[in-house]
């Protein structure tokens, strides 16, 4: 009779481990999405903003037509990645439209009257002020990332993790060619 109760007792601890810790893996999976799901709401608003800036810069800058296609194209390569829900394939477009966004930044330096004009620095300060979001979306994405990516790797919380299929989720990393020093000739 009391191994029967003891026995009961480890079932019950045991049941309660176990829903613990899925409800534990559920709750970090969701913070995940929700991450990821800040950083959509960025991009988007970035994608938003970025003809009217390309707009803004091209009346100043007509003959720099090859950096006008490269942001036009990084953008609509930004847009289907995130209609195709694949997250590595979003994160790849996102940094392409992030150097080709720099290289118009850097397009529009060389023009002093386009740095003058009120309207494009409105829309520089959105963009400066969208793009330290995303950088703060990304970190707080990448931390619950590592957070729930831990959960599922440690004992003995892998063992339910296993049982229920959760997988690790994708870090939002750079490109190896963002990595590396830009040149810088004169």
């Amino acid at each position: 009779m009391i191994f029967g109760i003891i026995a009961l007792i480890v079932i019950v601890l045991i049941v309660l481990w176990a829903m613990s810790a899925y409800n534990g893996l559920v709750t970090l999976r969701n913070r995940v999405k929700n991450g990821w799901a800040q950083i959509d709401v960025q991009l988007k608003q970035r994608a938003d903003l970025i003809p009217n800036l390309v707009e803004t810069v091209k009346g100043y800058a007509a003959h720099e037509s090859q950096v006008f296609t490269q942001v036009t194209q990084a953008r609509a390569s930004a847009l289907q990645a995130a209609q195709s829900g694949d997250v590595a394939q979003r994160i790849q477009a996102e940094n392409q439209l992030s150097r080709a966004i720099m290289n118009l930044q850097a397009v529009a330096e060389a023009y002093p009257q386009l740095q003058a004009n009120q309207n494009f620095m409105d829309l520089q300060a959105q963009l400066k002020g969208l793009e330290e979001k995303i950088a703060y979306a990304r970190q707080f994405y990448n931390d619950v990332v590592q957070k729930y990516n831990t959960k599922i790797e440690v004992v003995p919380t892998n063992i339910i993790a296993g049982l229920f299929h959760f997988e690790q989720a994708a870090y939002f990393q750079v490109d190896e060619s963002d990595r590396q020093a830009p040149q810088v000739k004169f």
